[in-house]
């Protein structure tokens, strides 16, 4: 290992330590060690170099602004309540109704938001607030929208999926096909726990007054936002557009449907949304940005290709590498953002995988599996704070009933990794 190596993870770890924001320290690390680092590479210019120019090459990338703007139209333009309401006709007749229309309702917004937040964020509240109005604890509300809110990157569209197939050259719409299976199965599997704990806390099931017309009348009027993600993977596996283009769709059609269908949302209102979105856009520039520079250094001193011949010589078992990076990115998904993960680690790992001939498509849905358990693990979780921001309920009310429902995703994890079909059936089914 080099100086300029050491004084680089000394400096990122120092930095991270003192709770310097994660992409401030990426670049202040950075400059160290092209500052130390001898030859015509290493030059500080690099830094600017990387986090610029790999903003600008990777065309598919233009996606996540695009879908990080339609999931904040949707939120505004009236969609989530819409969702919520269609949902609990389907499932809230059943033991812990809400518990199980919160999970339904989360799938359905995962068809258009691509990001976990965005689902937090946007039904997190509603969801909560519901829950809380039927008697569910405060603790298990929030927990289970938390947990919820895991979906929305494994089921397509996902913008972790499209970083991912950036970095490894994996097909964008055969990551987006991947996820159905999984994130259906996460659904099932955390509402299996709903049940579970329903019936020993005695949570009810909804009363549901509703004829068959209304609730026709109902699935109608929520059609226009189901009909999101079918329009979104049968354009892109029909080829009438790519995914990033299916970005500039999704962002189009949640105008129309919030301007023009709905009428839920003015032009006034669709400013302030463009405005927030190009800040939270900002803030993933960034982090990507200062992500691409700090990889940048990883490929320069070759730590791939040593963690390559290292895991060669320790194993040669499939299994054997997928359960030691299903535990390395459960751990590090717990106190690094999920953007940091794949742009630094993702690159580090891919190069071990192609090795085991382990296929990109299923490694690509189990490492994001991995980082979405992460956000929903203390004590660093990213959603478990914002279901507590929004709801004003306090973590040590969240954390004890979040840990069961991780051990429940952590199994649906288990059997995606030691079952590849469940992730590649329906790519395969494409490719037929």
């Amino acid at each position: 290992m080099s100086l300029a190596f050491s004084v680089f993870l000394v400096a990122f770890v120092g930095l991270f330590l003192i709770r310097m924001p994660i992409a401030i320290a990426m670049l202040a690390a950075s400059v160290l060690y092209f500052m130390i680092e001898p030859g015509p590479v290493a030059t500080v210019e690099m830094v600017t170099t990387q986090f610029v120019s790999q903003l600008h090459v990777k065309f598919v990338m233009i996606a996540i602004p695009l879908f990080i703007f339609a999931a904040r139209v949707m939120n505004e333009g009236g969609v989530t309540d819409l969702i919520f309401n269609w949902a609990l006709t389907l499932v809230g007749r059943f033991r812990g109704g809400m518990g199980h229309v919160n999970v339904v309702a989360s799938l359905i917004f995962s068809g258009m938001s691509g990001a976990a937040t965005a689902d937090a964020a946007g039904l997190g509240l509603m969801e909560i607030r519901a829950m809380q109005k039927r008697g569910y604890d405060d603790g298990f509300a929030c927990a289970i929208t938390a947990a919820s809110a895991t979906i929305g990157p494994i089921f397509p569209p996902s913008i972790p999926m499209i970083l991912y197939a950036t970095l490894s050259g994996a097909s964008v719409g055969a990551l987006f096909l991947g996820g159905i299976i999984p994130g259906v199965l996460l659904a099932l599997f955390l509402m299996a726990y709903v049940v579970f704990i329903s019936r020993r806390r005695n949570y009810p099931a909804e009363t549901i007054k509703i004829t068959v017309a209304q609730w026709l009348l109902m699935t109608l009027r929520a059609l226009p936002a189901l009909l999101t993600p079918v329009i979104l993977l049968a354009g892109i596996y029909g080829g009438m557009f790519t995914p990033t283009e299916g970005g500039a769709i999704a962002a189009v059609w949640a105008v129309f449907v919030g301007l023009v269908i709905y009428r839920t949302m003015g032009l006034s209102r669709l400013l302030v949304v463009l405005v927030e979105s190009a800040e939270m856009t900002a803030i993933v520039a960034v982090k990507i940005g200062a992500a691409f520079a700090f990889s940048f250094i990883i490929s320069f001193e070759q730590i791939s290709q040593h963690l390559t011949a290292i895991m060669l010589d320790f194993s040669s078992s499939k299994l054997m590498l997928l359960l030691l990076v299903n535990v390395t990115f459960l751990v590090l998904g717990m106190v690094i953002d999920t953007m940091v993960l794949l742009i630094v680690f993702v690159p580090l790992v891919i190069p071990i995988a192609v090795a085991f001939d382990i296929d990109l498509v299923h490694f690509g849905v189990v490492l994001i599996l991995n980082m979405m358990i992460g956000l929903s693990t203390p004590p660093v979780g990213g959603l478990l704070f914002i279901t507590s921001a929004v709801s004003g309920v306090p973590l040590s009310k969240i954390i004890p009933e979040i840990l069961p429902i991780i051990g429940v995703m952590i199994l649906v994890l288990i059997l995606i990794t030691l079952v590849p079909a469940i992730v590649l059936f329906i790519p395969g089914l494409s490719a037929i």
